[in-house]
């Protein structure tokens, strides 16, 4: 269990209506390593956990077989956290290590993003540990087209899931997973069929992990696979930008925060994702960055640069995102 400061990881699990995240969800569950999880879902009926209720808690809580704890959620992730910490404190349910919240096939993932920096309770005690985002082999093409939701929840992963690939054909299954990489091509794409992902591949993909450990930054980041600003654009979904902006020189802090901060409040609606890596005057490592539309999150101190590369790079992935607007304010 994390120690008493140690804000507990949370897993978001997004994807579209049908694309099988409930399915990865219970093999996460059914995996021991994982077993010690809250599980934060939308209603009991609609999320069919396979596992057998052992008790409840609350209206609201119970404790499943293995010790996970699961949680709906009523259109109040904040209120369902706080009851979750609380009772964990009380020795109401058993004690977990993360938590894992699955949204509704149409949830727009950004809120739920926002809410664990704006809300101070739940800021203290939980920290994003990653998103991952599941599309569908056999309908995700079809998904893409039709809903921006679905877009914009590969733009926010960490992690992209194609699932039900036994039952697609490897080239429909080549084609999305390029569309996907042209939307999203930080993220590392996983596949699940009769074969599955190893669990702990999928529950902690960001920066924080359990434990207060943070991942390898310059992987995490993996800003290769940006183009650069201002080269030519992939035309996979043209309504998306994802580029890296960068700059050799090292700044003050104060003064890249406050462009970072105008830069959100003036084109916040258009920037999906934005996380990088900032050369900080005077400080032995990076700063890492991290924001989600208007919502920029606290920066991480880094002991230590990862490479010899002290470069400055932030990538970002935007709908209508003009680049040399970008490269203006930042600049």
């Amino acid at each position: 269990m994390p120690g008493t400061g140690d804000p507990t990881p949370i897993t978001i699990l997004t994807g579209f209506l049908g694309s099988g995240k409930t399915t990865l969800l219970n093999r996460v569950l059914r995996d021991a390593r994982f077993a010690d999880s809250a599980v934060l879902v939308n209603e009991w009926g609609e999320v069919p956990i396979d596992h057998a209720l052992v008790r409840e808690s609350s209206e609201n809580v119970v404790v499943l077989a293995g010790g996970c704890v699961c949680c709906r959620v009523a259109g109040d992730l904040v209120r369902a956290l706080r009851e979750l910490h609380f009772q964990r404190l009380e020795g109401g349910v058993p004690p977990f290590r993360r938590a894992i919240v699955e949204t509704t096939g149409l949830a727009d993932p950004a809120p739920l993003l926002a809410t664990l920096v704006e809300m101070p309770l739940v800021a203290a005690r939980y920290s994003l540990a990653g998103v991952v985002t599941v599309v569908d082999a056999q309908h995700g093409m079809a998904t893409l087209d039709r809903h921006h939701e679905a877009v914009k929840q590969v733009a926010l992963a960490d992690r992209l899931v194609v699932s039900k690939a036994d039952l697609a054909a490897l080239p429909a299954i080549a084609a999305l997973e390029a569309r996907l990489g042209g939307i999203n091509p930080g993220a590392a794409i996983l596949r699940s069929g009769v074969q599955a992902p190893d669990p702990a591949t999928l529950v902690e993909t960001g920066l924080h992990r359990g434990g207060g450990r943070l991942a390898d930054a310059e992987g995490w980041l993996n800003a290769g696979a940006y183009r650069r600003v201002g080269s030519s654009a992939a035309a996979h979904d043209p309504a998306i930008a994802s580029f890296v902006w960068s700059t050799p020189e090292p700044r003050a802090w104060d003064d890249v925060e406050t462009s970072i901060a105008t830069l959100l409040e003036l084109r916040g609606d258009r920037i999906l994702r934005m996380k990088g890596l900032v050369n900080a005057a005077g400080e032995p490592g990076p700063r890492a960055v991290h924001a989600v539309q208007h919502t920029l999150y606290p920066s991480a101190r880094l002991p230590a640069w990862p490479s010899e590369d002290h470069t400055t790079r932030l990538v970002f992935i935007g709908r209508g995102l003009e680049e040399r607007e970008v490269a203006g304010i930042l600049n």
